[in-house]
């Protein structure tokens, strides 16, 4: 598809999705959520699919979860039966598939799309609140955990050109993600537990070094952010980040720009048990604008 005048340009997204607890007790991020779908639909309209990389669905290469329907998947356990009640029944985006495996065959990406179905809760939780009639279609990604930052951010820049096109890329995981650290006095800390000093200094790391697209090191966090690993012994819930990054960079080049100086806007920041980060980030050439816009919004409602 040719991007043309009239193509909604979005932002690429992350989003930390938090417990699944989120789907029931909105809290500041759930409440950002809705807002942000708002906030799209003012600014962009409405794009015409998600692409959803989720810290969740993962395969060993990339794939395309092409079903052309899709309904919520429950892949989680010990929480309020009520979860189990919500759904989210959105078409699939088939075609959309087919054009992100044309353009990775062009690029050399490998990129497989199978005749699969279901939203796991890091991509319907978010929905939920952002298009809440599930009138979207979606599209799937699953990712390779073991792949790296800088292999996904290739990922993200392969498929920028989809957010000139009328795609919402959206990737979701968490901003920090140590589930040992809510249950490591036998149960789980206060929803509104105040911070612990490791989470606020890897979540103020990862903030500066966004604000100042230092992607070198952003790439390399693991060893340069403090408390990397005691934040995320293991990477997935933040790998989807550099797939949007690596999207907004992109499509900052394309537009004319360099790379590695395309806008990127911390757009929610929260905290939920004390140490799961529930910020939010938008990438590219018009993450700016969808700052202001959010800002503007924020601040009518305060003095409605």
């Amino acid at each position: 598809m040719m991007s043309n005048l009239n193509t909604p340009r979005f932002p690429p997204l992350f989003i930390s999705h938090g417990s699944p607890m989120t789907a029931l007790e909105p809290r500041e991020a759930g409440h950002f959520m809705q807002q942000l779908g708002q906030t799209l639909d003012a600014q962009f309209g409405r794009p015409r699919a998600v692409l959803a990389i989720s810290a969740h669905t993962l395969a060993r290469t990339p794939v395309l979860l092409a079903g052309a329907t899709h309904h919520a998947v429950y892949d989680f356990g010990g929480f309020d039966p009520k979860l189990q009640q919500l759904r989210y029944d959105a078409l699939g985006a088939p075609a959309l598939a087919r054009e992100i495996a044309a353009l990775a065959a062009q690029t050399g990406v490998p990129i497989q799309s199978v005749d699969h179905s279901g939203l796991d809760h890091g991509i319907w939780t978010p929905l939920r609140y952002i298009y809440p009639d599930a009138d979207v279609p979606v599209l799937p990604l699953a990712f390779s955990p073991h792949q790296s930052p800088a292999t996904l951010w290739a990922l993200g820049q392969m498929l920028a050109p989809l957010a000139q096109q009328g795609v919402l890329i959206m990737g979701t995981g968490s901003i920090t993600h140590n589930l040992g650290l809510l249950f490591s006095q036998g149960s789980m800390p206060a929803i509104d537990a105040a911070e612990i000093p490791a989470s606020a200094e890897f979540r103020q790391w990862l903030q500066q070094r966004i604000a100042l697209a230092d992607w070198p090191a952003l790439l390399d966090y693991r060893r340069q952010a403090p408390h990397a690993v005691h934040m995320h012994p293991t990477d997935e819930h933040l790998l989807p980040l550099f797939v949007a990054a690596g999207a907004g960079a992109g499509a900052g080049a394309g537009a004319g720009a360099d790379e590695h100086n395309a806008s990127s806007q911390r757009i929610h920041a929260s905290l939920t048990f004390g140490a799961l980060g529930m910020d939010a980030y938008a990438f590219g050439p018009h993450a700016a604008q969808l700052d202001a816009a959010l800002r503007g919004q924020t601040h009518a409602n305060r003095a409605l």
